[in-house]
């Protein structure tokens, strides 16, 4: 009796003779770029340093697209979109030290936002490693210490053979649910070594499905079967388990009103009679979910930004789906369930029953009729105007990336994505400088349609330099800054604080001369042509900017 456990694929001929005799100068690096794309890597993102140079050797004798950045940490962002934007794995390659520590911001924001980043970077040689100080450029005691609480699983190659199963379980570590950022490192002499192993060709490290488990579904299901008052929540782990179509199709089984978090933009429609949208930092929201007899949180872990800075405090009995098993039950206690999303609703929708309700939609309307008197009340029309204006322009499939700033803060509660996973923001982390490198990373993963970046003036000076790359590779990609002379948002919580702000006003430069330095076209617009200029820098192929001087201010909140 033959076992699958005991079943071995046996070479072709072709193959052995292949194995038996490997092509000359190959070295360490190699190995690396060979895995990639045995893994089904097309694109590779990154910037060489001294103690890499093996594995960017080896990539002129690969088929991989390589796409270079000029900081490390944009280089993370850029990884951190086609990650988004894909689902599929973001290789990232990086340097020692101080390249390697640079990228440690993007990095967070992966694993906040579970963005599947492969980072390999390189390492001392080996006769460094252990902690000794031997002088070594760029040595740390510890360079695995600086990564291991941010990513996900940090992997180490010390000999050449041992290169293709780290790699391939980094990437089943950055793919199993929930995705997330993992590391690899690999010794300077060890990437530089000439080899002599085969070519690297078939490689598997597909993770295994989180399946929910049934007596769970089971009581999740009747709990919704039975409820007056359902509502939903759902967070980024919908959109990136492709679980859209199943929310929707058991939000109208059950008649539950459904809300977005600002990760999980475009998860439900937004026009659709039970879509309460994003409005979370709204007391109108946060009442009328608390209200609800049974919650069910979807791919959310009810951090500070959804639960209206930790003000929400739900009545009924909650229900989440999360497969992040640190963020269950984290916040709320409930019925947790460990799984991804898009099985686990695939699941309520076998079991769970319908349920009719004609108050529900009517109730929606309610809830979004308070939230529109309460912003109409303070005289917010520029921002409103901005923020339609960039709809209008932005084609609905078209994705775009928001750096931390006002309007983006606008954006994630009053901005119809349209379309799942075409909308993202660096609110994982909240760390600035993400919109323009992420957008391109977007643009390299699909170069056929145009891509928005949206940063303040403040956001923009940590990016200024990937406009080179941006032309380098004639990436499509339009970046409208706002420009209001500071940290517009830092500005406004010091003086609603302290009454004055402090360090948050900048001296920049004329953003349309220094972008046409770069050759890339740029506009200053003004927020009543910014719809046609704008449109007209999107239809444009290449990359393009647009300047928008205009002093934003925030909606009042609701959680002070």
């Amino acid at each position: 009796m033959t076992h699958d456990h005991d079943l071995v694929l046996r070479p072709t001929q072709a193959q052995t003779t292949a194995a038996l005799n490997p092509p000359a100068g190959r070295n360490g690096g190699d190995l690396v770029v060979e895995t990639l794309a045995g893994l089904g890597a097309t694109t590779v993102f990154g910037l060489p340093g001294q103690h890499a140079l093996g594995m960017f050797d080896a990539l002129r004798r690969s088929s991989l697209s390589y796409v270079g950045l000029r900081v490390e940490n944009n280089a993370g962002f850029a990884a951190d979109a086609y990650g988004r934007i894909t689902g599929e794995v973001a290789p990232l390659l990086l340097s020692t030290g101080p390249g390697a520590l640079m990228s440690l911001a993007a990095l967070q924001e992966s694993a906040a936002a579970s963005a599947p980043v492969l980072a390999i970077g390189s390492q001392v040689p080996t006769a460094g490693l252990g902690g000794g100080r031997h002088g070594y450029l760029h040595e740390l005691r510890d360079q695995q210490a600086s990564f291991r609480d941010v990513v996900k699983s940090v992997h180490t190659a010390r000999t050449q053979s041992q290169i293709p199963s780290a790699i391939a379980a980094a990437w089943e570590s950055a793919l199993t649910a929930p995705h997330g950022p993992v590391w690899v490192e690999i010794p300077q002499d060890v990437l530089l070594a000439q080899t002599t192993l085969p070519v690297v060709t078939a490689m598997d490290a597909t993770p295994d499905d989180l399946v929910p488990r049934p007596e769970l579904t089971a009581v999740a299901a009747d709990l919704l079967s039975r409820a007056t008052r359902p509502a939903i929540i759902a967070g980024g782990g919908v959109v990136r388990s492709d679980a859209t179509g199943k929310l929707l199709a058991l939000a109208e089984k059950v008649n539950a009103p459904v809300v977005t978090t600002f990760g999980g933009k475009g998860a439900f429609p937004w026009e659709h009679p039970l879509s309460l949208q994003s409005w979370l930092e709204d007391r109108h929201t946060t009442d009328f979910l608390e209200s609800a007899d049974v919650l069910l949180v979807v791919g959310s872990g009810l951090g500070e930004l959804s639960s209206n800075y930790h003000t929400f405090a739900p009545r009924g009995r909650v229900i989440q789906i999360e497969a992040d098993a640190g963020k269950l039950e984290s916040n709320h206690p409930g019925l947790g369930i460990h799984a991804d999303a898009r099985l686990a609703l695939s699941a309520l929708l076998e079991t769970v029953e319908e349920r009719e309700d004609a108050s529900a939609a009517d109730a929606v309307r309610t809830v979004l009729d308070q939230v529109r008197a309460r912003i109409a009340s303070q005289d917010l029309t520029l921002e409103q105007q901005v923020l339609a204006s960039v709809r209008e322009a932005l084609p609905d499939d078209a994705p775009s990336f928001w750096d931390m700033t006002i309007l983006a803060y606008w954006a994630w509660s009053a901005f119809d994505a349209r379309r799942p996973n075409t909308m993202h923001s660096a609110q994982g982390a909240g760390g600035l400088g993400y919109g323009y490198p992420a957008a391109l990373g977007a643009a390299a993963a699909d170069p056929t349609r145009p891509v928005l970046a949206v940063s303040g003036d403040g956001g923009a000076m940590y990016s200024i330099a990937e406009l080179a790359t941006a032309r380098q590779y004639d990436l499509p990609v339009t970046w409208l800054i706002v420009d209001d002379g500071g940290y517009g948002i830092l500005r406004e919580y010091m003086k609603d604080a302290f009454g004055e702000a402090t360090a948050t006003e900048l001296s920049r430069p004329d953003f349309v001369a220094l972008a046409e330095s770069f050759g890339v076209p740029a506009t200053r617009t003004t927020p009543e042509s910014l719809a046609e200029d704008l449109g007209k820098a999107l239809a444009e192929p290449g990359p393009s900017v647009v300047v928008l001087p205009a002093v934003l201010r925030m909606f009042g909140p609701t959680h002070l």
